[in-house]
């Protein structure tokens, strides 16, 4: 319960903050046109690029399988964070499904936004199975997180610049931790998850670009790109349970 009010509460927060019009100036896509994929106009709006839209529930079902997933129940700390990562996972993709449908201008920010503090969470989690869990540290992070979206104001390219170093400071913790306390089977998982951000984040850059041939012309570079999130999710909470597992027995 408490994992689910200390996401859910800033989630709504931030919700209120982007419909205020104060990030009225970031630099969003709010039309078809950002997407290779053609967009269907006989099809409602929660359908109008069908491949990019009904991809998002693969957030859910990701989310939903690590909330309920067991293990490290005598590890309380440590099964917090698994579970504010699962939440985080579930919020995720009905923002970026109202994005699609809706093409306003606060979903579109949220979408962005979001990001960052996912990534950051990485860290807060790392940083919880080396060190132990310290709540002021984990609040301190996604604050600073939160308040990093900034950037989006100050320059066109700021979340971009923001995004860049939570993915650098992501897997150099996850890289750390794995030097200090993996093994083989974490280490394929650490490899898996980083292949997967790469995928994730050049599969996008390239969407129009990848258009032109045809395996992208239908499920295009955009669309991989999410399944290559949700894979990173995936595969971010494989590395993250397999070493918390190891590192609690080893403690017992």
């Amino acid at each position: 319960m408490s994992a689910l009010v200390h996401v859910l509460v800033p989630f709504l927060l931030c919700v209120a903050v982007a419909n205020t019009g104060v990030f009225d100036k970031v630099l969003v896509d709010t039309s078809y046109e950002h997407y290779a994929e053609r967009a269907l106009p006989q099809l409602p709006g929660f359908l109008a690029m069908p491949f990019n839209c009904l991809v998002n529930a693969g957030y859910a079902v990701v989310g939903i399988y690590w909330l309920r997933a067991p293990g490290l129940e005598q590890e309380r700390a440590l099964r917090y964070a698994k579970d504010v990562f699962a939440l985080m996972a579930l919020l995720y993709g009905p923002v970026q499904w109202t994005r699609l449908a809706t093409l306003r201008r606060a979903p579109a920010v949220l979408d962005q936004w979001f990001t960052l503090p996912i990534f950051a969470w990485v860290p807060v989690w790392c940083g919880a199975v080396a060190r132990g869990w310290s709540g002021p540290h984990a609040l301190a992070v996604e604050a600073c997180s939160l308040s990093s979206y900034a950037l989006a104001l100050l320059h066109e390219r700021g979340f971009e610049l923001a995004l860049a170093v939570h993915i650098a400071a992501a897997v150099h913790a996850a890289a750390t931790l794995q030097r200090a306390h993996g093994d083989s089977a974490s280490l394929r998982y650490f490899a898996l998850a980083a292949l997967a951000c790469a995928g994730f984040v050049l599969l996008k850059l390239l969407d129009h670009e990848l258009a032109q041939w045809w395996p992208f012309q239908r499920l295009t570079g955009h669309f991989w790109s999410k399944v290559c999130d949700i894979l990173q999710f995936h595969y971010s909470f494989c590395f993250l349970t397999d070493v918390s597992r190891r590192t609690a027995h080893k403690r017992t």
